[in-house]
């Protein structure tokens, strides 16, 4: 069996090298899905590890496939999917995740629950407020450009304290320690001046996630596969009262 993971040939092959022997020495921090044909009924996966075994290779299949999960995360309906011990070992292979997440840090809103998905789906990145630096971004590009991810999905949510600790810092002007100023001040561009009090906060929510879905669009590496439809990157909002996330235009 042939690994999943997806090497654009236009990539160096020291660099490529590079890249899969760091990813490979992880002890399996590969994960993806390669489904044999003969195998044993006893070693067959269940439904829920069927469930994504499609090969999603367009913006619109991602969002798809992301939107149901996240139906069934809101309704109560999850599938846990890709937790068998039949994955597990098929994972060793590679990985082929069909989204890429930036999402924030908090608590209360991890991607692969949120959207009902499991090992080898999703390629998730998270910082505080989804503030943008050189690993962020350099772990996005890795899924895009080594991986062929077709979709970059940035997910802000309700009542985020990066956000509110920007606002208040920005009104206030009350000093933060060091590396939480430098959040501040990567979302302080985006602050709605125009509303007040919460709503000033929640306008920011949604005025910073669509700021860093832009700059990403805009990023060298990914421009071009933009520009060709190959990759979509969108802003979408995660609803603590509902769980529901939304797309942002």
């Amino acid at each position: 069996m042939s690994s999943n993971t997806r090497t654009p040939a236009a990539v160096p092959r020291s660099r490529r090298a590079l890249l899969r022997t760091a990813v490979a020495g992880t002890a399996a921090a590969g994960a993806g899905l390669a489904l044999g044909a003969a195998l044993p009924a006893s070693a067959a996966p269940r439904d829920a590890d069927t469930e994504s075994a499609g090969r999603v290779t367009t913006p619109a299949q991602a969002l798809r496939r992301l939107a149901a999960g996240n139906q069934r995360w809101r309704t109560q309906r999850q599938e846990h999917p890709h937790e068998s011990a039949y994955l597990r070992r098929r994972l060793v292979e590679g990985q082929q995740p069909f989204a890429v997440v930036l999402g924030c840090v908090d608590s209360r809103v991890p991607p692969e629950l949120v959207f009902d998905q499991g090992l080898g789906n999703l390629l998730t990145v998270r910082s505080a407020g989804e503030v943008l630096d050189e690993a962020v971004l350099g772990s996005i590009a890795y899924g895009v450009l080594e991986l062929r991810v077709p979709l970059v999905l940035v997910l802000a949510h309700q009542s985020c304290g990066a956000v509110a600790a920007a606002v208040h810092a920005d009104e206030t002007g009350e000093p933060l320690p060091a590396h939480i100023r430098y959040l501040a001040d990567q979302i302080r561009p985006s602050i709605d001046h125009g509303q007040q009090g919460d709503a000033r906060v929640d306008a920011t929510i949604n005025a910073h996630v669509r700021e860093v879905r832009r700059r990403l669009a805009a990023e060298p590496d990914l421009a071009g596969k933009v520009a060709a439809g190959e990759l979509a990157v969108v802003a979408a909002r995660y609803e603590l009262r509902d769980q529901q996330v939304r797309t942002l235009s």
